[in-house]
């Protein structure tokens, strides 16, 4: 297969993605391709839409040689992203490839923005379009160039994780249902003197600023700060859970700064009656495993738990049966008992959905309620709980 061969022929240690100077190379590879192939697509629909007078066919050229300029900026991108952490950067610059996949998604929409008002003139004032074979042939083999372009970013942009290159893929698909659009239009040319090569130009004018449209909501998540993966989530609490004397995990916070450079932290409850010096070897050995496996950079903050007394395990009791009662609720962790004598305080963390409890009102409800529910049951303790949001 052609993709397999380039990536072998011209990328060192290809299988070794979490390297940044192979994910860099992978990126070179695809920039220089995206080049070659959409310069030479948009010379051979510039002169065939110059020769038979298609506006359509000139609209699809000018995406194509905007394609070129976008596999510019994915190079430059790249190698902007992967310069090491400055003092003003400390997590370094791999955010860059975001902003890289950014200004393509808007050159994408400034290009089709450009040809909605070219088609609407054509429209307006049609000329004849000229329909000949070669210039029909040439369009078709182009749409399988186009084809092989998008398959070839996305399998390389899947395998190095790469927004930037997701996009450019999903900008090439689009541009073949367009071109499909622009062949069939100057198809129909050959019958009929209507001027549907005006109205099929704004159809793919229209798509193209769609598909620009989509790039940057796709684009702009990651940058305003998206969810963090949920198998990574999976992954980083399950490899945690298992370490001996780790009994439970709780805010666990994912910060993306690019592809390759996510920084991860998480409270790990430990009994309080275990020896310090253990639990800490224990920790900063999880620390470094996990880290190494997932490619990530992951802080595990100790929360000793006292579990010992009576009173604590009758009291963790009370609170859990009563917080069964609220759907909203999905866990709760660093509980204790604080105080003495008539001055007992219950002291823990809620982690509750999102998608159910969002408005600041509705976090002093839940709590006005919980803090009512335990009054009921234990007059002789006061409530302070903290809210969290659970991934």
């Amino acid at each position: 297969m052609l993709s397999n061969f380039l990536v072998k022929r011209f990328v060192k240690n290809s299988e070794n993605v979490s390297d940044v100077k192979v994910r860099e190379s992978y990126a070179n590879l695809a920039g220089i391709i995206g080049i070659i192939t959409n310069s030479l697509l948009f010379l051979i629909k510039l002169s065939v839409g110059l020769l038979s007078n298609s506006v359509s066919i000139l609209a699809d050229a000018f995406n194509n040689l905007s394609d070129a300029a976008s596999s510019i900026i994915t190079i430059i991108g790249f190698k902007m992203a992967n310069k090491p952490a400055d003092a003003e950067h400390p997590f370094g610059h791999g955010r860059i490839e975001y902003i890289t996949a950014m200004i393509v998604s808007f050159m994408v929409m400034l290009v089709g923005l450009q040809f909605v008002k070219t088609s609407f003139q054509k429209i307006v004032n049609p000329t004849p379009v000229t329909f000949e074979m070669i210039p029909f042939l040439l369009l078709l083999i182009s749409i399988g160039f186009k084809f092989w372009l998008s398959k070839f970013n996305k399998s390389i942009g899947n395998k190095i994780n790469s927004s930037t290159l997701k996009a450019t893929a999903t900008d090439a698909m689009g541009d073949v249902f367009t071109s499909i659009t622009v062949v069939i239009s100057f198809l129909i040319s050959k019958f009929t003197t209507l001027p549907i090569d005006g109205y099929i130009g704004i159809i793919v004018a229209l798509a193209i600023v769609y598909s620009g449209f989509s790039l940057i909501k796709e684009t702009l998540s990651p940058l305003l700060g998206e969810p963090p993966d949920p198998v990574l989530v999976s992954n980083i609490t399950d490899m945690v859970m298992s370490y001996d004397n780790i009994t439970g995990i709780h805010d666990l916070i994912v910060h993306n700064y690019g592809p390759g450079r996510i920084m991860a932290s998480i409270h790990a409850e430990i009994p309080s009656n275990i020896d310090i010096m253990e639990i800490h070897d224990i920790i900063d050995a999880a620390e470094r495993e996990i880290s190494k496996k997932l490619n990530i950079y992951l802080v595990i903050h100790m929360d000793p738990i006292c579990v010992d007394t009576e009173e604590i395990r009758e009291a963790r009791q009370m609170v859990e049966k009563i917080l069964l009662k609220y759907d909203e609720v999905k866990s709760f962790h660093d509980f204790r008992v604080v105080g003495d004598h008539d001055k007992k305080n219950l002291v823990f963390d809620i982690e509750v959905c999102p998608t159910k409890l969002t408005h600041a009102e509705s976090h002093t409800k839940l709590l006005s309620k919980i803090e009512t529910d335990i009054k009921k049951e234990a007059p002789e303790y006061r409530c302070v709980i903290t809210i969290d949001l659970a991934l």
